[in-house]
């Protein structure tokens, strides 16, 4: 039996990670977190009998007073619950980089990661891998894309020439002219049911730059030799070409219960409640190169990725407060690149030799990026847009 902490557990990562826990005999929840959401995670914690944690002090207060059971404040708290739990595995489903200082406490600890936090790396980079290392620990990727890759790569390490990341595209693929794009086109992601932060970042396609990072982190590839691809029907996740030529797929229809299950249940499999693939019903697979020009976020993620040190910082940062600011209203769609893309230029990348080098280097570019986002908006100071990666998901 492996005892399960879930962080980010009112989430779409979290929820369905519950379903997977609720279909295994092998599973078994010891302690549960969310952001702000009290209420749902009162009521997930009070039918489980588990401690939970809640990232924003006023919404742990709200929950003191409906529930009994035990409630962690503030962030603090949450990293309280992965040291305290008792825990086998952490599954790091909180959004933004507000994730890695739970990730740094697991890795510490011992306790095996399932990470469907991809800014844990993007932020921590080398220094959450040398962590693992030094630890012992292991990290097995969540995200649909690098479970697959986690999949297919398995004991070819020596033999990749390359891997590729598959993107749906988001839902303005092949549309060029995005500056009078609205909240609600940019919210209705054509494939995944997801939070608004991560669905504005597969509108943008800084998703898949940020996977990009997290994937030369996770499996030591050289940015030259990561490729992108959209692929609208979104059922090859992910491609690793060898050096004899050939290539290895990993296809499935889209159900992100099937790389959680993976990652809870490792090194073994489980059983999912998921239709096999039909590919004479599917009909087609088709695939074309990312449109940069239209998306020049996937463009600037890897361009921070390949100048390193704190420059993916710094781009998760800048993005995290233009995406606030787009769907307040605040800035533009095309805003966002535009924020992100200043931020970077105003702040060059140094080398962290400690993680409160990250935190430093985030703040600096949310006041950065909150200073031209209130440029852009007539200087109307920007609300909610400022909270760095200790405080809340």
């Amino acid at each position: 039996m492996k005892r399960l902490v879930i962080l980010g557990s009112t989430g779409s990562i979290g929820v369905q990670a519950l379903d997977v826990v609720a279909a295994s005999d092998e599973l078994e929840v010891v302690g549960l977190s969310a952001a702000t959401r009290w209420e749902p995670l009162v009521e997930q914690g009070r039918e489980r009998g588990v401690p939970v944690a809640l990232a924003d002090p006023s919404a742990a207060e709200a929950a003191r007073g409906a529930w009994k059971g035990r409630v962690l404040s503030g962030e603090e708290g949450v990293r309280e619950l992965v040291a305290t739990s008792g825990a086998d595995v952490v599954l790091n489903a909180m959004v933004g980089s507000a994730g890695l200082g739970p990730t740094i406490v697991a890795l510490t600890e011992s306790i095996e990661l399932a990470l469907a936090n991809k800014e844990s790396l993007v932020v921590g980079g080398s220094l959450v891998t040398a962590l693992a290392e030094a630890t012992d620990t292991r990290i097995t990727p969540v995200d649909s894309e690098h479970s697959a890759l986690h999949q297919l790569v398995g004991g070819e390490t020596g033999n990749v020439e390359r891997l590729v990341l598959t993107a749906s595209g988001g839902p303005f693929r092949g549309r060029r002219d995005l500056a009078d794009v609205t909240r609600e086109e940019a919210l209705a992601h054509p494939t995944w049911d997801m939070g608004g932060k991560i669905t504005i970042d597969s509108a943008t396609l800084i998703n898949k730059g940020l996977e990009v990072i997290e994937a030369h982190h996770l499996f030591g590839v050289p940015y030259e030799r990561i490729d992108v691809l959209v692929h609208p029907q979104s059922i090859v996740h992910a491609i690793v070409h060898l050096n004899d030529g050939a290539s290895l797929a990993h296809l499935g229809y889209p159900d992100m219960r099937v790389p959680i299950s993976y990652a809870l249940h490792f090194p073994e499999r489980a059983d999912v409640e998921v239709p096999t693939l039909d590919l004479a019903e599917t009909g087609e697979l088709t695939f074309e190169q990312p449109d940069l020009d239209a998306f020049p976020c996937l463009r600037l993620a890897r361009e921070a990725g390949e100048a390193g040190g704190t420059a993916p910082c710094v781009l998760n940062a800048a993005n995290e407060v233009a995406v606030a600011a787009f769907l307040e209203g605040r800035i533009a769609f095309t805003g966002i690149a535009e924020v992100v893309e200043e931020t970077l230029a105003a702040l060059p990348a140094t080398q962290p030799t400690h993680f409160e080098d990250l935190y430093a280097a985030d703040a600096e570019a949310r006041e950065e990026a909150v200073r031209l986002v209130d440029r852009a908006n007539g200087g109307a100071p920007a609300t909610g847009t400022t909270t760095g990666g200790r405080a809340s998901t």
